[in-house]
């Protein structure tokens, strides 16, 4: 029998949780070099450079590569001939108390994401408890942890279905993928689940995510099994699609596709697919009883050297002084640099504001909107000389019900975030001659450098949620959406699926 200390799980997991905060998985950055290196499309290159720049400078700086820090989820494989030294605590509870001390760590804290009461109040838990845990019991003597911070934006694309045993996985993940935009930050990974029920078909899912991407090794070999052959299908039917990085149009949309599959009743074939974005954060590790884990600290010289430099015909924007006619001038598909003064903006404040105008009041107190942007960003506390920690774009479609009251009683002249606008919201920024920006999701660490001071100016009680003024400084976005409705969502995947079904067929002659 192998005695497991309490104290040294507990370690493990907050330890493993900062890790992952900030050091990405090598194989994905590898996997994401490769496909900056083949790709023809500037806008999905340039948001692959960002994401790659960024997680260097995670790395280096130690603090997080995305602001959503996420929510916990953590596989634990216990042998059956594992003790622990005491029982007081559940393995659940000792998850969460390393997840606590992770999150409320004084030199990289993270955002706490958890809200408790999720159909009523939705109270923030402060800590980011409780993680969700998936214990099983198995042969051996040691303890197996994988464990993952997925992000809402993300997580929040995953889809389910009950399928006729005749029907093609495939089929419904080409059919699926496009309706799920690129709040997902592509690129990433698909991880799909068969088989079992419903829930265990989700499982299997997350728990595929977990796995080394390892695309590149299988095309090279030849897929073998059902799944392999499965994956490698859908990989090259998927990027074929041209939704690209950030869903602005390219060759690559995933790095790769993990399949974890059981057996299912005759009358049934449930398929869950969740997809990883490019802050994909995993680690993997195992107790003996020789103490805690040693999670190896990646090389620094293992990051690859991108640079990104902004063109000559980029155009640069004095938000203090920008105007509606200014607005007008811009294009969709622009590189845009912002320097000046934006107010942010996301789910909780948007709601009360809502309220607030319902109930006949006005904007809170200090809070001028007129010819401003919003930014949708719920940042991370800031360290040391930061303005504030890293703060990356939330994805604007959580804000489209709010779009055409924004505009209509607030006189904004644009707002940014990430990810494409629904198609009502399009025409509503079009209507009132607005502009929406995007940021690249997955580069949160590098768009902070651009804030050279940060103040909460309004809903102070709602946390990473309320009102910040941001004074910002060169700050790069793409125009999405221009204000004559042109966008950039649906015109670049559009010629990219284009060009790739042309190469395909001269490469075929």
């Amino acid at each position: 029998m192998t005695t497991i200390r309490q104290q040294d799980f507990i370690d493990s997991i907050e330890d493993a949780l900062q890790f992952i905060s900030y050091y990405h998985p090598l194989d994905y950055i590898q996997a994401v070099e490769a496909a900056y290196h083949k790709e023809k499309s500037q806008a999905a290159k340039d948001a692959m450079a960002q994401i790659l720049i960024n997680s260097r400078m995670s790395a280096e700086g130690k603090r997080p590569i995305c602001q959503d820090t996420g929510i916990v989820t953590c596989f634990v494989k216990i042998g059956m001939q594992v003790n622990w030294d005491k029982t007081d605590m559940t393995v659940q509870e000792m998850v969460d108390e390393g997840t606590r001390r992770a999150y409320l760590n004084p030199d990289n804290p993270l955002r706490a994401s958890i809200v408790s009461d999720p159909a009523g109040a939705r109270k923030n838990t402060k800590d980011n408890t409780p993680a969700v845990v998936h214990i099983d019991m198995v042969t051996g003597n040691q303890i197996e942890v994988m464990i993952a911070a997925k992000g809402g934006g993300s997580e929040n694309k995953s889809k389910m279905v009950m399928l006729n045993p005749s029907d093609d996985i495939a089929e419904w993940v080409v059919k699926t993928l496009p309706t799920m935009g690129a709040g997902w930050c592509p690129p990433g990974m698909l991880g799909i689940g068969i088989g079992g029920t419903a829930e265990k078909a989700a499982v299997l899912a997350k728990e595929s995510l977990m796995d080394p991407v390892d695309m590149p090794e299988l095309i090279e070999r030849g897929p073998e099994t059902t799944d392999e052959k499965l994956r490698v299908d859908i990989f090259n039917k998927v990027n074929a699609l041209g939704i690209g990085a950030q869903g602005l149009g390219g060759l690559t949309t995933v790095v790769d596709i993990k399949i974890k599959s059981v057996p299912t009743h005759a009358a049934s074939k449930p398929v869950a697919m969740i997809p990883n974005c490019a802050a994909t954060r995993h680690a993997h590790f195992y107790l003996d009883g020789s103490g805690p884990a040693n999670l190896e600290q990646p090389k620094l010289e293992d990051w690859p050297e991108i640079t990104w430099e902004v063109s000559e015909n980029t155009r640069r924007v004095n938000l203090n002084e920008v105007t509606k006619e200014d607005v007008a001038s811009w294009k969709v598909g622009e590189t845009v640099l912002l320097t000046g003064k934006m107010l942010t903006g996301r789910d909780a404040a948007h709601k009360r504001l809502q309220t607030m105008f319902e109930n006949g009041e006005g904007l809170p107190e200090g809070v001028d909107l007129n010819g401003k942007f919003i930014y949708y960003v719920g940042p991370v506390d800031a360290v040391g000389d930061e303005a504030v920690g890293p703060a990356g774009p939330t994805t604007a479609t959580r804000m489209d019900k709010f779009t055409d009251m924004m505009l209509e009683k607030t006189g904004i002249l644009g707002t940014i975030g990430k990810a494409e606008r629904g198609p009502a919201t399009v025409k509503s920024i079009a209507k009132h001659k607005s502009v929406y920006l995007m940021a690249v999701g997955g580069a949160a660490y590098l768009v902070s450098k651009a804030i050279k001071h940060a103040k909460v100016v309004a809903f102070e009680d709602l946390g990473m949620e309320a009102i910040y003024e941001f004074d910002v400084e060169d700050m790069p976005v793409t125009v999405a959406v221009d204000s004559s409705g042109a966008n950039a969502h649906e015109t670049g995947p559009a010629i990219w699926k284009a060009n790739i079904a042309e190469l395909d067929e001269a490469l075929s002659k």
